[in-house]
């Protein structure tokens, strides 16, 4: 069954239609005349072979307007993502709404506020936990494990995270063999690549190199994953007044350009491939050269780029629900909640950021649960005030008339569980006596309280012993194959 859903009637819009159709003008103008660099001469290839003009000796590819919109014509309008044992959970499309975690995070902060190189267990703890978060639908692979290899690091975050939940996952690749050693795993757990085809069980991330780049470990991944059917979703991280224009309309027109090039390329491997219209820009700090990813000039860009990709019918994907601060503090509430309010507001479909801090650089559990509180605020506001008759409540409110109270009625018993949504442990919503007597917790404390109460008790559906032993054996024979002798198995 699928959870932490929830679809918008009526998405917030940046600009009107016509402004959004002169962002994607534009940025096919700059793809026509100026064209993306691709480092993997097969990538060329296939362009040329799709219509495009290849300079191969620069490695840049000219588009034609038809080579896109060939492409465009040809790319799912929605992708279904399934759990880890085959059962529908995440409905890509429309204006649905679904939360994960921000990924990749090279830190992890612990709950004595230090932040330390993240490991493995982490990972499995991260895991574990969203598992229990009813408000964050999706998993993605949220931090490295420091102590692994290099050489398998793609593959073992994501058997990692395999072991330890059943949510569908967002994920990625940072080497040119990534792709195919994350596939085998995949197959392990659906038992077929026609399987995995038909229920997709990840999306995989793809990285531009801005401005208008596409690094060869990047053109590959999209290769592979076109040629094996697993969704990919595009993941520009343009830097306002760095890689990209300062001005806010330019770095969305490199946005753009950057999704429709690496949707054209999946799509000339294989017509039909499935794709996320994602990313991730952010503004440039002049003062201190960092990238802020909350700020609000970047959530102005992130809904903007999202527009277009809802305008052309695609799947969408950006950041929300994520801070810069350092810790778990007043920063990180606002920021968290203003990315994903606004991020739910325009009906994105994958909003990544939950338990992130220091521009995705350091996971926090204490940070996910508070999130997965913000997460449920956003879904409850996208489901709208119910307006039928029973909902309106005219005959009540004259049987009840002047003065009187509807605590006692029929009525409220049955519509206030679902007409006002129950936060859990990390807020507070008792009167002040009642808190004082509780003990005068602090957010912070009830949430690192909610923390150990899940991963002490919370215990993900197993897998099945033959699919569990499919998987450890494949992620033994990934290890060999890359020369890799330790490997924590979790």
């Amino acid at each position: 069954m699928s959870v932490g859903r929830m679809s918008l009637p009526i998405p917030l819009r940046m600009l009107p239609g016509e402004d959004i159709h002169e962002f994607k003008a534009k940025a096919m103008e700059i793809l026509a005349e100026t064209g993306v660099f691709y480092e993997t001469p097969e990538a060329l290839e296939a362009l040329e072979a799709y219509g495009c003009t290849v300079d191969h000796q620069q490695r840049v590819a000219l588009f034609p307007a038809e080579a896109i919109e060939k492409a465009l014509a040809t790319a799912p309008k929605a992708i279904t993502l399934y759990d880890r044992e085959g059962n529908p959970h995440a409905f890509l499309e429309g204006n649905n709404v679904y939360f994960d975690p921000g990924s990749s995070a090279v830190h992890f902060l612990n709950s004595d506020g230090l932040a330390v190189d993240s490991s493995g267990e982490d990972l499995a703890n991260i895991a574990r936990l969203t598992d229990a978060l009813e408000n964050i639908a999706l998993q993605s692979t949220a931090v490295v494990a420091g102590e692994v290899a290099k050489e398998v690091g793609d593959s073992y975050r994501l058997y990692t995270v395999l072991k330890n939940s059943t949510k569908p996952i967002i994920s990625g690749a940072f080497t040119v063999n990534g792709i195919e050693d994350i596939k085998e795993l995949l197959v392990a757990v659906r038992g077929s690549l026609e399987e995995l085809r038909a229920k997709p069980l990840a999306v995989m991330d793809v990285c531009p190199f801005s401005p208008l780049r596409w690094t060869n470990v990047a053109c590959k991944n999209i290769m592979d994953l076109a040629r094996y059917g697993i969704p990919v979703e595009f993941l520009p991280m343009p830097m306002a007044g760095a890689s990209t224009p300062v001005t806010l309309a330019g770095t969305v027109i490199c946005h753009v350009a950057e999704n429709l090039s690496g949707l054209t390329l999946a799509q000339a491997v294989t017509p039909g491939a499935p794709v996320v219209w994602g990313g991730g820009p952010m503004v440039f700090d002049m003062r201190y050269g960092t990238t802020p990813m909350c700020a609000m000039e970047a959530m102005l860009m992130a809904t903007t780029a999202a527009q277009v990709g809802k305008v052309l019918g695609l799947p969408t994907h950006t950041h929300g629900c994520l801070s810069d601060s350092k810790v778990v503090d007043v920063q990180a509430g606002l920021e968290s909640a203003m990315g994903a309010l606004l991020a739910g507001m325009t009906g994105v479909n994958v909003i990544s950021g939950p338990g992130m801090l220091d521009f995705v650089g350091t996971q926090s559990l204490e940070k996910l649960v508070i999130d997965n509180e913000i997460c449920g605020m956003v879904l409850r506001y996208l489901k709208g005030i119910e307006t039928g008759e029973d909902a309106m409540a005219v005959d009540v409110i004259k049987g009840i008339g002047p003065g009187g109270d509807f605590l006692n009625t029929a009525h409220t018993r049955r519509w206030f569980r679902k007409e006002v949504a129950i936060p859990g442990l990390p807020i507070d919503r008792q009167d002040r006596r009642a808190w004082y007597e509780a003990g005068s917790m602090k957010a912070l404390v009830r949430a690192n309280r909610h923390v150990q109460q899940i991963l002490s008790s919370h215990k993900p559906r197993p897998l099945d012993r033959g699919v569990e032993r499919a998987l450890d054996n494949t992620m033994k024979q990934v290890a060999r194959r890359h020369g890799v002798t330790y490997l924590p198995l979790r």
